[in-house]
């Protein structure tokens, strides 16, 4: 399986290279486990998604610590039909038959609970699209009734669900959404918008 995300930040201020280049190191604990490359438009992160998903809410989190309003815009991916499979990508939650989805949603809660609590409030948008099978609105479903129930559910909007927390428990819960829903060796993306110290009211 491919498994990996295209991640672009936006830190909204003169000094966005300063926030850039001292956020980036937020992910020298992960590079062990992720191979990482970047252009002039995005950063591709690839490997397991315990470390694509934390890797994200660190370099994100440093970013935002900096106290200036900052945005991340991610697509992440597994199973992509069109990518060849990479052994680092492994992890064992997706392997296996599908299991029912109440089994899946209460393992999603679980991990939530183990979430750590990094001091850095969040808001994040998200679309989840299950793909090239029948029952995707079953899984969609399966996934919003998860997220109503995770403490960090917002409201629903048009196209996406709107998600706000501590970032340990935001990006927790968006690592259960793709992780636990859509067949383990199906092919699962999500479109991701972060939000921190936004100068507009809630």
């Amino acid at each position: 399986m491919f498994i990996g995300a295209q991640i672009s930040l936006y830190p909204m201020t003169s000094d966005f290279v300063g926030v850039i280049t001292t956020s980036l190191s937020a992910l020298d604990p992960w590079r062990g486990q992720l191979r990482i490359e970047t252009d002039d438009i995005s950063t591709l992160l690839v490997g397991p998604p315990e470390a694509v998903l934390p890797a994200i809410r660190d370099l994100f989190v440093a970013a935002a610590k900096t106290g200036v309003h900052v945005t991340l815009h991610a697509t992440l991916s597994r199973g992509c039909p069109g990518e060849p499979d990479d052994p680092m990508c492994h992890t064992a939650v997706l392997t296996g038959p599908l299991a029912p989805i109440e089994e899946r949603k209460a393992l999603a809660h679980e991990a939530v609970g183990r979430a750590p609590v990094l001091d850095q409030a969040v808001s994040a948008q998200f679309s989840l699209y299950t793909l090239g099978i029948d029952q995707h609105m079953t899984e969609i479903y399966g996934c919003i009734d998860f997220l109503k129930s995770s403490g960090v559910f917002d409201r629903s909007k048009n196209f996406c669900t709107r998600l706000h927390g501590d970032a340990g428990a935001v990006m927790a819960t968006l690592e259960q959404a793709f992780l636990r829903f859509g067949p383990p060796q199906g092919h699962v993306t999500i479109d991701l918008t972060l939000s921190a110290n936004s100068p507009s009211p809630r």
